[in-house]
């Protein structure tokens, strides 16, 4: 009986190494549409999230061609492209964004991680100053609390670089009515408000500030997902997240949530591929 046992723990515990491993090397792809009579013409945008400086094949390979595939009108940056260790690499993060500047127009939202280096540059000697200008020469200008507008799409893409605080562990640290219009000012109700948000646990101040779609990451699917409890673990350390991937609805806003494409401390992810995500914006016919 104890033989039997030992043979069936050890069984499970080889399964779930081969999918930790499998699931950490790869991705899938997920398709949303979205329609808002705001929008005036169809847009395709690819959304990015937590690669913490994975490479899917020698120079990214396999993610730039499954990119490609999609034939996106501009690339999303969610944020945690890097990770904020010292003396880390972030070689591949910044060799994919050059690529893909070269051939789409990126947005990018700071996460965490990529905001951490700044805060911190005492403990991460020169990696922001040489990631952000490796990302200028490429072309790319982060979105820190900013919006850019696309006129043909009536589409304004703005990057939302919150405080650390509300990066908190273990509690979600409330935040203020007026935390956002400070930070961001006022949207114009009459466009089309894409807001990227690393942290989907603001999602209702994010829909309250007047998000009409938000872009986030930073879950990492939570780590393990199991059937119908869904991801098991947050970075904030919490059991079982509320928000850990896939589409939200608060009134008339929604969130697409990424899994991410890799993940970090531990860098494993269990009955949880990386996701590459596809999102179409249609006028509302």
């Amino acid at each position: 009986m104890a033989e039997s046992i030992l043979a069936a723990a050890a069984a499970v515990v080889f399964i779930c190494l081969a999918v930790a491993f499998w699931d950490s090397n790869r991705f899938v792809k997920v398709v949303y549409e979205i329609k808002s009579e705001k929008i005036t013409r169809p847009c395709r945008l690819v959304l990015l999230a937590d690669l913490h400086n994975k490479s899917f094949g020698k120079g990214n390979k396999k993610l730039l061609a499954a990119i490609d595939g999609t034939a996106p009108d501009g690339i999303l940056v969610a944020g945690d492209m890097l990770t904020a260790v010292g003396g880390a690499d972030f070689g591949h993060a910044l060799s994919l964004m050059e690529k893909l500047a070269a051939r789409y127009r990126i947005y990018y939202g700071m996460g965490n991680h990529e905001y951490r280096l700044g805060l911190y540059p005492e403990d991460f000697p020169g990696m922001y100053d040489s990631y952000m200008s490796g990302l200028k020469r490429a072309g790319i200008d982060p979105l820190i609390n900013e919006t850019v507008y696309l006129p043909e799409c009536n589409i304004a893409v703005c990057g939302a670089q919150i405080d650390r605080a509300y990066f908190r562990h273990f509690r979600r640290r409330p935040m203020e009515p007026s935390y956002l219009s400070k930070l961001l000012g006022t949207p114009d109700r009459e466009a089309f408000q894409l807001l990227i948000a690393h942290n989907p646990v603001y999602f209702d101040a994010y829909a309250e500030w007047g998000a009409d779609l938000v872009v986030s990451g930073h879950v990492h699917g939570g780590i393990m997902r199991l059937p119908v409890l869904g991801g098991v673990l947050s970075p904030a350390l919490t059991l079982f997240p509320k928000y850990d991937g896939g589409m939200f609805t608060n009134d008339k806003s929604t969130m697409i949530l990424s899994r991410g494409l890799s993940s970090h401390t531990p860098p494993v992810r269990v009955f949880n591929p990386g996701e590459l995500i596809v999102i179409d914006l249609k006028p509302e016919k």
